[in-house]
């Protein structure tokens, strides 16, 4: 039997009883997170896209506006059941320590990534549902709070107090002696959790964390509760997902709690900086958006009411959409202070100039385009002396992204390099040449996406073309070419959605076999400025 459905209106008046202290109060409270993002799910399925990046967008908000102290919480990425287990026993220790000395703790598990029959699938191994919430019932701490965006999650919250509302109710009465377990998931046991390539993540961890940053903030205390974040983030993932092709997705919550209060999850003015929207702003929709293009927070502005939106210190702009156009601009968020934003400062511009530049929802492969330069030398002295000399490379490059599979780079390069010298041999010198070589190389390197900077590796293989051309009739011109195998290294920085730099290494094994066999080395340094049309 399906559990009842609350109406909106009603849920909106029914408050989380679920005692807390934050900062603020005189109660302290202990609080300990387990996030784990994995977008692998191992057999018959595919990689998502932006599992990790939700759960380090979750890590960072937690650490900065949750209270969570830095050895108080794990940050897991693409790692194991084994793995996940085994931090959340480090937790359960330091938790059972704090409550030895009279702590009053909080856990808080969040996982991104997928889940099917029942099991949080973390590559190819697999954590049950049963299983994990069994080891929350049990954890020793106060409050035990699981937070699952994966598809199909729902059915952990299909058993005792399982809801399918944007609220959930408890008797209210006394605040410090809350104690239980609170579970939240992004969709029912029947449906499938969404991702948007325009807000660089999942619907409900993108709302659910755009409501710890000031959205869920209804009661304007600079506090958001997690009956507020949950509240918010129903109702804007079940919104924005009514008219996709998966259909709409319905989050969850169930609860065994005894006691009661609000649990307060981030606290707006904990870091000190942030935006504050003033009561004079127009009315709207304010989104915020960052150098890469993706929207980070999202802000529902009502008329003479002053909001506060805490974001981390960086450049945004900001955009506000009216009927017949935007109205945007560009905003600085300081450490430490916070910042109010002046309508003065924004202009009108056609749709044509929105500053989020969203691709298809459904993903897939992308291409980029870019120019190169480089130093080639070889490890041999002797070699690069008389032989093939040190030289500058330029060239032109092409990626292919996401094709063979998620974060696996496909490139083909070429690249030329020339420079004059006098040939010194031991039985010759004097004669000027112009020594040159070409360069065409296919690379496959497998990356590891950290926020706008991406380190990687891979395999290179070029066909090298090497010649000496005499400006003296009297000596030959010369040629050499081969196949060289090697390895590449090295680090994307990413500070326009469109724009990428990139710094690599390359080393290389080349045979020369024209008067011996002789093995050789060289190695490349470059850059490489891309873009993503």
């Amino acid at each position: 039997m399906s559990p009842p459905l609350f109406p909106f209106g009603r849920a909106l008046g029914l408050v989380l009883a679920l005692t807390v202290a934050s900062a603020a109060h005189a109660d302290s409270l202990r609080r300990f997170a387990l996030i784990a993002g994995n977008d692998e799910g191992g057999d018959e399925t595919r990689p998502l896209r932006f599992a990790r990046d939700d759960a380090r967008k979750m890590h960072e908000l937690l650490a900065r506006l949750g209270g969570v102290a830095p050895g108080d919480a794990k940050l897991l990425l693409n790692e194991t059941s084994k793995d996940f287990l085994a931090a959340l026993t480090a937790l359960e220790a330091r938790a059972k320590a704090a409550q030895e000395r009279g702590e009053r703790t909080a856990l808080l598990v969040y996982y991104s990534g997928h889940a099917k029959d029942g099991t949080l699938r973390l590559g190819n191994t697999r954590l049950g549902f049963d299983d994990l919430k069994r080891r929350l019932s049990n954890a020793p701490a106060d409050i035990r709070i699981a937070i699952l965006d994966s598809c199909r999650s729902g059915a952990m919250t299909r058993t005792k107090g399982a809801r399918r509302a944007p609220a959930f109710e408890i008797e209210s009465g006394a605040s410090r002696d809350a104690r239980g377990l609170v579970i939240l998931t992004s969709s029912a046991a029947d449906e499938d959790s969404q991702e948007s390539d325009a807000l660089g993540g999942s619907y409900f961890s993108h709302h659910l964390a755009s409501g710890l940053l000031g959205d869920a903030d209804r009661s304007g205390d600079g506090r958001v509760t997690l009956f507020e974040a949950y509240s918010h983030a129903y109702a804007r993932t079940v919104a924005d997902t009514a008219a996709s092709s998966g259909g709409a997705q319905h989050p969850t919550f169930s609860y065994d709690l005894a006691g009661n209060g609000d649990l307060v999850l981030t606290d707006l003015r904990a870091g000190g900086d942030g935006l504050v929207v003033p009561q004079v702003a127009p009315a709207g929709m304010y989104y915020f958006v960052d150098p890469a293009g993706l929207v980070v927070a999202e802000l529902d502005k009502t008329d003479g009411v002053e909001r506060r939106v805490a974001l981390a210190p960086g450049t945004y702009r900001v955009k506000r959409r009216l009927s017949d156009r935007l109205r945007i601009g560009e905003v600085q968020v300081s450490r430490g202070q916070p910042v109010v934003l002046e309508e003065s400062r924004l202009r009108d511009a056609p749709f044509s100039d929105d500053p989020v530049k969203g691709v298809s929802l459904d993903g897939g492969a992308w291409w980029t385009l870019g120019l190169s330069g480089a130093v080639q030398s070889y490890f041999d002295a002797p070699t690069r002396q008389s032989l093939f000399l040190s030289v500058g490379m330029l060239g032109a490059e092409a990626q292919l992204h996401d094709y063979f599979r998620r974060d696996w780079v496909w490139g083909v390069d070429v690249a030329v390099g020339r420079k004059q010298a006098l040939l010194d041999l031991p039985t010759l010198s004097g004669p000027a040449y112009r020594y040159s070589v070409t360069s065409l190389g296919t690379t496959l390197a497998s990356e590891w996406p950290q926020g706008r900077v991406t380190p990687f590796v891979g395999a290179r293989m070029a066909y090298l073309v090497m010649r000496r051309d005499f400006e003296e009739a009297a000596y030959p011109d010369q040629k050499f070419a081969m196949f060289s195998p090697g390895l590449v290294a090295g680090l994307r920085w990413q500070p326009l959605r469109r724009l990428h730099v990139t710094g690599r290494a390359r080393l290389h094994y080349l045979l020369y076999t024209v008067d011996e066999q002789r093995s050789l080395g060289f190695w490349e340094l470059g850059a490489l400025l891309t873009y993503r049309p």
